[in-house]
C-alpha cells in the first residue's frame, strides 16, 4: 500500500481510498496512477508510461492523457499538485509517499457495533457462484484496435469483481484463452469457473457495437445475451457505459440463475449459501405475491442458514428485511408486526450485525440504512445508502429512491428508479411503481401519480399502500369521487386503519412534506383516528 495526502492506494486490492470511502478508477486509469506514485519524486515519461501500462498494443497520447485526467479529478488534484506535468516530456508524482508494508492489515469502513459480537467474514469461497470473462474479440479489422477490446473485458472484469458474493477468475487465467477457440464446458473445468462471459467489440467510423453472452458452463446453455450500439464521441465514456450495464444485468442473471440452481438441489445438499437462496427467493417472492407461509419461510431457511455460518453477513441482511417488511405493510396474516416497535428494532439489531460481520458488503449497508431512515436518523440512513454504492457502483437497490424521496429529492429518485429498471431485469416492477408514483405525488404530478398507483394496485389489489397513493393522488387531483372510492378499499383491506397511526410511516424529513402526504389522505375521506 501507498499512502499520500490523506489518501490510501491498495495495490492488492486495486482499490483507492480516503477517509472510509472508496473512490472508483477505471483498471487502466488506476494502473498509470500506480506506475507514477510508486515511481514518485522523479519524472516518468510518457513512452515509459505507455510501454509499462499497455504492452505490446499500441495506443496514442491521448489514452494516456485520459487516464492522467481521470486520477486527477478523483484525487481533485485540479491544481496538480499530486500529478504534475512535465510539459513535451511526461509526469512527475510530487506528494510525499509513505509506503505501507503490504501484511498489514487494510482499513476497513467504521461499522455501528453489533451484538453478538462476532469476527468478521465473507461466505465460504466454494459456495460462491464463479464467473470467468474472457476476451472479447476485436472484430475491428483492425490490431490497433485491440486495446479497446481489452480495455472493456478488463473494466468488466473489474466491476464484477465488486460483487462480493462472486468468485471473479483472475484476468490473467482468463486471457490465456485469448484468440483460442475453446469448449466452454471444458474452459469452465479448467478455471473452475461456472458461468463464462465471452463477447465482441466492432468498431467502424464513429460507431461502436459490443456484443455479450453469459454461458452456464456447466450445461453450455446460454443464460443471457445482449448487444449495445453507440456512438464512439468519447471512447472512454462509452467503455465505461457499456461495461456496467454489463456488469449490471450479468449479476441479476447470475444470481437468478443460481436461485434456480438451489432450488433444484435435494434437501440433504444443502449448506448455508443455498439456504440463504431459497430463504432470498421465499422471501421476494412473498413480496410480489404475499404467499400466505413464505415470509415465515424466508425467516426460517434464512436462520438455518446462520445456524450453520453464524458470521453469514448476507443471511443476517435479509433476515433483518423479513422483520422489517410487515412493519411498514399491513397484511393480515403477519399478525402483531404491522407499526410494532419491537419489529422495527429487531431489523435494526440484525442489519447492525450484518454491517458488522461485513462492513464491505452492500447489501447489508442499504439494510442498515432503510432501517435508520424509519427510525428517523435521516442523514445516518442516507450515509449508509452512499457507502452502498461506494463500496458497488454496480448495486441496484430500490431502497435508495425511497430514502431520497423522503429527503426531499423526488426528481433524483425518479432517475435512479429508471435507471434500475434498465439495469435489473428480476426486480419486482410493482415496488418500482409504488416508488414512482410517490416520487410523483410528492412533485405534485397528481396524473402521473394516478396513472402510476393504478397500475401498482392492478398487481397487488389486496395490499393497502398502493391504494393510499391513489386515493391521495385522486384527492389532489379533484377527482373525489374516486379518491373516496380508493379509501373505502384502504378501509376494506386494513379496517383499523387512521391517518393518526399511519404518521408513524410518514418519515419525511420537512414537516412540510409530512402534511402535504397526509393532505391527500384527509381530502379523500379517511378517518383521522
Amino acid at each position: 500500500m501507498f499512502q499520500f495526502q490523506g489518501y490510501t492506494l491498495d495495490v492488492a486490492h486495486n482499490s483507492l481510498r480516503v477517509a472510509d470511502r472508496e473512490i472508483p478508477l477505471r483498471p487502466k486509469s488506476f494502473e498509470v496512477l500506480r506506475y507514477l506514485v510508486e515511481n514518485a519524486d522523479r519524472l516518468v515519461t510518457k513512452d515509459e508510461l505507455i510501454k509499462a501500462i499497455w504492452p505490446n498494443v499500441i495506443v496514442t497520447d491521448d489514452a494516456l492523457l485520459h487516464c492522467v485526467s481521470e486520477a486527477r479529478r478523483a484525487m481533485a488534484d485540479s491544481k496538480q499538485t499530486l500529478i504534475a506535468t512535465v510539459p513535451r516530456r511526461g509526469y512527475r508524482f510530487a506528494a510525499p509517499v509513505l509506503r505501507v508494508a503490504t501484511n498489514a492489515a487494510p482499513p476497513t469502513v467504521e461499522s455501528p457495533p453489533a451484538s453478538p459480537d462476532r469476527p468478521r467474514s465473507q461466505p465460504p469461497l466454494l459456495d460462491r457462484p464463479s464467473v470467468a470473462v474472457l476476451p472479447f474479440a476485436n472484430l475491428s479489422g483492425d490490431p490497433q484496435q485491440e486495446y479497446l477490446s481489452d480495455g472493456i473485458t478488463e473494466d468488466i472484469t473489474t466491476e464484477l469483481s465488486r460483487f462480493s458474493e462472486l468468485v471473479v477468475i483472475a484476468r490473467n487465467s482468463a486471457f490465456q484463452y485469448k484468440g483460442r477457440a475453446v469448449d466452454i464446458r471444458q474452459l469452465g473445468r479448467e478455471l473452475d469457473a461456472r458461468y463464462v462471459l465471452e463477447g465482441s467489440v466492432r468498431r467502424s467510423g464513429d460507431r461502436i457495437r459490443i456484443t455479450a453472452q453469459l454461458i452456464d458452463a456447466v450445461t453450455g446453455a446460454h443464460r443471457w445475451a445482449e448487444r449495445y450500439d453507440r456512438e464512439l464521441r468519447d471512447i472512454f465514456a462509452v467503455q465505461d457505459e457499456v461495461a456496467r450495464a454489463i456488469v449490471a444485468i450479468l449479476a441479476a442473471h447470475v444470481n437468478r440463475a443460481e436461485i434456480e440452481r438451489a432450488l433444484l438441489k435435494p434437501p440433504a445438499d444443502w449448506q448455508a449459501y443455498d439456504y440463504y437462496l431459497r430463504g432470498a427467493e421465499a422471501f421476494f417472492l412473498q413480496m410480489s405475491r404475499h404467499t400466505k407461509t413464505s415470509l415465515y419461510d424466508a425467516r426460517r431457511l434464512l436462520e438455518q442458514s446462520l445456524a450453520i455460518d453464524p458470521d453469514y453477513a448476507r443471511a443476517a441482511a435479509v433476515l433483518s428485511w423479513t422483520h422489517f417488511y410487515p412493519y411498514i405493510a399491513y397484511i393480515e396474516l403477519f399478525g402483531g408486526d404491522y407499526l410494532n416497535p419491537a419489529a422495527l428494532d429487531r431489523a435494526l439489531e440484525l442489519a447492525q450485525t450484518a454491517v458488522h460481520l461485513d462492513p464491505r458488503l452492500p447489501q447489508a449497508r442499504a439494510q442498515l440504512g432503510h432501517v435508520l431512515l424509519f427510525k428517523r436518523q435521516h442523514d445516518a440512513a442516507i450515509a449508509e445508502f452512499e457507502r452502498a454504492f461506494a463500496l458497488n457502483p454496480n448495486f441496484v437497490d430500490n431502497r435508495y429512491a425511497r430514502a431520497l424521496i423522503t429527503v426531499g429529492e423526488p426528481a433524483r429518485a425518479i432517475e435512479i428508479l429508471e435507471a434500475n429498471l434498465r439495469l435489473d431485469p428480476f426486480q419486482p416492477i410493482a415496488a418500482s411503481l409504488h416508488l414512482m408514483a410517490m416520487a410523483n405525488y410528492m412533485l405534485q404530478r397528481y396524473g402521473e401519480a394516478v396513472r402510476l398507483a393504478r397500475e401498482c394496485a392492478s398487481r397487488l389489489p389486496d395490499l393497502e399502500w398502493p391504494r393510499l397513493h391513489l386515493a391521495a393522488a385522486y384527492a389532489q387531483a379533484g377527482q373525489l369521487e374516486e379518491a373516496r372510492a380508493e379509501a373505502a378499499e384502504v378501509l376494506r383491506i386494513n379496517p383499523g386503519f387512521t391517518i393518526e397511526g399511519f404518521k408513524r410511516l410518514v418519515v419525511f424529513k420537512d414537516p412540510a412534506d409530512v402534511e402535504h402526504r397526509l393532505d391527500g389522505l384527509r381530502k379523500a375521506g379517511l378517518p383521522e383516528t
